[in-house]
């Protein structure tokens, strides 16, 4: 009886999504393993934390409130009255942070193997937009618990955008809903969080994935010595084996250390001395802080934003600039730019928190 009413479903089923054509693509779909196949589990793992950050931000929509009035103490209420409320703030807090970091990780491995040459060019750009989106989700949902250190960390971000040549002031006027941080503020960020960056993600993770299943996995340029494994079950269950691994390191690091509440922003208190932004920015920060006040007559903290405009610019294109890549040859130069631009990220994010006054 319940083999025929799961036939009669399935049947059913698969007569309106395609099923089983779905299943015979799943069963032909090969994927390429040689010695640095170990790089492909990064975007596996990235599509897991996204899940993780979708369930995870979806429980705390029930117990938070939008309002500079309920913010902090909403997350308050989360963490010592919610049942798991600290568990699911620390694990949606945490894996937000290690997917960027993993996203780092990709984008880097998928330009060192050059798997952004011809006809890849749009999976690369749509996973550089990817990270820039999971940059601003980070950006917009630090606000959110409304402490100290979110509400001054994202008066110094909206200043620094402030400070682009001709538009900066319009810029920072529409990302605040006004003059300084407010209710329009937490309000935008609110909304950008939960409901516009994540309708724009989805369109583009959609288009990334498809992309993927579509074109395959990249051959890196000299590698000979490769052989064919299924995607489903081999390569599926070596994936799923990298998202075990990567939950059970986020449970460990929720439990030794959970996600704080921190103080109530206090917008009539002194900025405190050593705020900064999250790590993925520091970066930038610090090259902000670190460049001299004028630059051949030019005002450094806006030299040093058109220059990280450029250079975004710069590694979106990278796939069309990139010419010997795209003849299936080694690019020197290419590589010793990323290797630069990862040198460039690490040791500026490693003075941030090591040289004090920073």
């Amino acid at each position: 009886m319940a083999k025929n009413i799961g036939r009669a479903l399935f049947k059913f089923f698969d007569e309106r999504f395609l099923l089983s054509g779905l299943g015979a693509f799943a069963g032909k779909k090969t994927v390429p393993e040689h010695q640095h196949s170990f790089w492909y589990f990064f975007g596996g793992i990235s599509l897991f934390l996204v899940g993780l950050q979708v369930a995870t931000g979806l429980l705390l929509l029930l117990h938070y409130i939008p309002s500079i009035d309920g913010a902090h103490e909403s997350i308050r209420v989360i963490m010592s009255q919610v049942k798991f409320g600290w568990l699911i703030r620390s694990v949606h807090s945490w894996s937000a942070n290690i997917l960027i970091g993993v996203l780092f990780v990709h984008m880097f491995s998928t330009f060192f193997l050059k798997a952004y040459r011809k006809p890849r060019e749009l999976t690369w750009m749509t996973g550089f937009l990817l990270l820039v989106l999971f940059m601003a989700f980070g950006f917009s949902g630090y606000l959110l618990p409304w402490n100290e250190l979110s509400y001054f960390a994202t008066r110094v971000g909206t200043d620094i955008a402030g400070s682009l040549p001709l538009i900066g002031g319009w810029l920072k006027e529409v990302i605040l809903g006004g003059p300084d941080i407010s209710q329009a503020t937490l309000s935008r960020f609110f909304w950008f969080h939960v409901a516009v960056l994540p309708v724009v993600a989805l369109g583009v993770i959609g288009i990334h994935i498809l992309l993927v299943q579509t074109l395959g996995m990249s051959k890196p340029i000299g590698v000979r010595e490769t052989r064919e494994i299924p995607f489903f079950p081999d390569f599926i269950y070596k994936d799923a084996l990298g998202w075990i691994l990567v939950l059970i390191l986020i449970g460990v690091v929720c439990v030794l250390l959970p996600w704080e509440v921190g103080t109530k922003a206090d917008p009539l208190a002194p900025t405190p001395l050593g705020i900064k932004p999250e790590w993925y920015f520091t970066f930038m920060f610090t090259t902000l802080k670190l460049i001299p006040a004028h630059v051949l007559s030019i005002e450094g903290e806006q030299l040093a934003i058109l220059g990280f405009l450029a250079g975004g610019l710069f590694w979106f294109l990278v796939p069309f600039l990139d010419r010997r890549a795209a003849r299936e040859k080694r690019s020197p130069a290419f590589t010793w730019i990323g290797l630069f631009v990862a040198a460039y990220i690490v040791v500026l994010t490693v003075i941030t928190y090591t040289v004090p006054g920073l």
